[in-house]
């Protein structure tokens, strides 16, 4: 069987998915937001923006698959399918999700028996971090801030992971929410849920801690009050793939255990696998 050759990944995760299952070698090129692993930034002709994709680039590659993310990239996909190019579009938003589209995308490749030991790898990250979350003192109850202005809250995955490393989330997630529209809330609604841990990620923009401080009536709350607002950056932990279920929840759990009074085990200190 032949399988795919030259992959244009506009998206991270699939990328930094290829590169853990072994086949960088068929990516033809990425997104130019792609950070993880970095070679791939230095390997690999970039092709695309999040929303917006070079066509004439994508076309010099002479791709014989191209891997899009959710509706927010429909238009590029349903462009590129009428340019004749097969397309497959991936529409993760859990951590169930997650593993669903890697062994996907490892069967896509002819690389399953390597893909089912990856998702193997990664359950037993998440596994110990459970593991050392449940020896928390208690579940502090975190809010996890998606983008400032309108103010929107976690996203499934997000929220899921938030849950494993220890914590309550503010605003459990699940498919209905899968829109960043249906994700808005009120400072006042996170206010009334009292927040112990307030944890922002504002995809593309530096968080400016003394924004989320000055929000009407956030002063009193635990979380603003014992200065415990944290900034986890996004391409930890806003793509649907490998780095929220590794590096992302790991920073998550650091966060949770110390606003619980205790530390994370050293087993769980940063990964080094991208190095």
């Amino acid at each position: 069987m032949d399988y795919p050759r030259r992959i244009v990944c506009l998206t991270e995760e699939t990328t930094e998915a290829l590169y853990l299952l072994g086949e960088q070698e068929r990516i033809a090129g990425i997104s130019g937001f792609t950070r993880r692993p970095p070679q791939a930034r230095r390997e690999k002709p970039k092709v695309s923006a999040y929303l917006s994709a070079n066509y004439e680039r994508i076309a010099a590659l002479a791709p014989d698959l191209v891997l899009a993310f959710s509706d927010l990239q429909a238009d590029i996909a349903a462009e590129l399918a009428r340019r004749g190019y097969n397309v497959v579009v991936f529409n993760q938003r859990s951590v169930e999700e997650i593993f669903a589209m890697l062994l996907t995308l490892a069967r896509l490749v002819g690389r399953e028996a390597r893909g089912l030991e990856l998702i193997a790898e990664l359950r037993a990250h998440l596994a110990a971090i459970a593991a050392s979350a449940a020896r928390l003192p208690f579940r502090p109850r975190v809010f996890f801030e998606e983008w400032p202005d309108p103010l929107i809250a976690g996203i499934q995955w997000v929220e899921e992971l938030i849950a494993i490393a220890g914590g309550e989330p503010l605003f459990p997630a699940g498919p209905e929410q899968a829109a960043a529209k249906a994700r808005v809330v009120t400072a006042e609604e996170v206010a009334a849920r009292r927040p112990q841990a307030i944890v922002a990620s504002w995809c593309g923009r530096k968080v400016h801690k003394d924004l989320i401080r000055g929000r009407a009536g956030w002063s009193e709350l635990e979380a603003v009050a014992h200065g415990h607002i944290y900034e986890i950056n996004s391409t930890y932990i806003l793509q649907p793939g490998p780095a929220a279920l590794t590096e992302g929840v790991r920073q998550l759990h650091a966060i949770i255990a110390r606003v619980a009074g205790a530390a994370a085990p050293p087993e769980l200190a940063p990964e080094e696998r991208w190095g």
